[in-house]
């Protein structure tokens, strides 16, 4: 049997050539090289034979599939050698497509692997010293050298910049950290984290790696959760944990230097908002094409075929406003409001999206064998952090209004 879908594909000049000929109805891919194309395809081959088969069951044990770690590491995603030669740098646009590809997928699986490449590796390469650079990069890039982003605390969260609570005191080459973080994804499967802390001395955040395995170090996996099941979020509780001073990042000195790291990953979890949303409205239309109901696919209904317009006009705008941002990266442009006003509105269009395709697929839509059921829970996990909607929204309102609504 034709599916819509198929149907779709055919009838665009180029889709037998195209990575998303369904959900980039615009075709933003155009704007993405031959070699960064190379290497999404070869994510996708690795995250539809090795990864989608595993995904369902794991999600539903709240469990991740650690067997994944060494292989993803091993695809060299992050610093390929066809998108750094010469000495350049891959992307930011190459970057987002890597980051929607992979919440396409599975949102667990990109969180875990932006942690890694995104929050933990820009940990080092903003707050960390030349020669700490060129010590742990290589490690991180090839995953050798796991890691995760301890920042937020258990009373904590939006209001971290002034409320943080964890301690850092000096005693001759080495520190004492004390206190405790929560909601630090993978940590599980860290080596190191890179934990802020405010030093006694001066009332400064500072940034620490710390081995998870330290003395004085204990991680709790958090139970529970509804969304992001396979992500494994901990606890964290750190008492008299010695670090050295070669492993405190030598540029953090302000939680001005932590601001600078949010603000530049900030929009991945945008994108992960456009991805979310391509595989929500790709597994209902699907869906829509495959199902039978009076006598016909429920493709071919009105109210049906509302809901897959909307969502694709969700998804196109999502896109646009994700692919600028990237260019706008590209040129060094790194502004506050703009990875805020995408990853709130981004977000926020990700809800109505994933919503649609839960209505759109029924009563089937609660059953985790459903991609549209992890879609839809695990919106929710993104739709929170990486700060909320509220403010994010302030954020873009200070910049707007030149005047601040978060202090009274």
């Amino acid at each position: 049997m034709t599916t819509t879908a198929e149907a779709v594909d055919r009838s665009t000049p180029g889709s037998e050539d195209r990575l998303y000929p369904r959900s980039d109805e615009l075709d933003y891919e155009a704007l993405l090289t031959g070699p960064e194309k190379d290497q999404l395809r070869k994510l996708r081959t690795f995250l539809q034979t090795e990864a989608k088969p595993l995904v369902a069951d794991y999600w539903s044990r709240g469990e991740f599939p650690s067997q994944l770690i060494g292989p993803m590491g091993a695809l060299d995603l992050v610093t390929p050698a066809a998108l750094t030669a010469d000495g350049q740098t891959p992307r930011s646009l190459y970057e987002g497509f890597r980051n929607f590809e992979l919440a396409r997928t599975d949102a667990s699986l990109a969180t875990w692997f932006n942690g890694q490449t995104g929050l933990f590796r820009t940990a080092i390469t903003r707050g960390g010293s030349e020669e700490q650079i060129q010590r742990w990069l290589p490690l991180v890039d090839s995953f050798e050298m796991k890691g995760c982003f301890a920042l937020t605390e258990a009373d904590h969260g939006s209001d971290i910049a002034g409320g943080l609570k964890t301690s850092a005191r000096r005693e001759g080459g080495r520190w004492i950290l004390n206190g405790t973080k929560r909601w630090i994804g993978s940590a599980k499967y860290a080596d190191y984290m890179a934990v802020m802390a405010r030093d006694e001395a001066d009332g400064k955040v500072k940034a620490f790696l710390v081995k998870t395995d330290a003395p004085g170090v204990k991680l709790t996996t958090m139970p529970g959760k509804i969304s992001l099941r396979m992500v494994q979020n901990s606890d964290i509780e750190l008492t008299d944990v010695e670090v050295d001073e070669d492993h405190r990042l030598a540029r953090v000195d302000s939680f001005a230097d932590i601001a600078d790291m949010l603000r530049a990953m900030r929009s991945g979890v945008a994108w992960f908002a456009a991805g979310v949303q391509a595989g929500a409205y790709e597994a209902a239309l699907d869906y829509a094409s495959e199902r039978q109901q009076f006598g016909r696919p429920l493709s071919g209904f009105q109210l049906i075929q509302e809901h897959l317009v909307g969502m694709l006009g969700n998804l196109t705008a999502s896109l646009g406003m994700v692919v600028r941002l990237s260019q706008q990266q590209d040129v060094g442009v790194y502004r506050d409001r703009d990875s805020a006003l995408a990853k709130a509105w981004t977000c926020s269009k990700m809800r109505e999206t994933v919503a649609s395709a839960r209505e759109i697929v029924g009563g089937n839509g609660v059953l985790i064998d459903n991609d549209v059921a992890r879609f839809f829970a695990d919106a929710e996990g993104i739709y929170t952090y990486e700060g909320t909607r509220e403010i994010n929204t302030l954020v873009v309102g200070r910049a707007i209004t030149g005047r601040s609504a978060f202090n009274r």
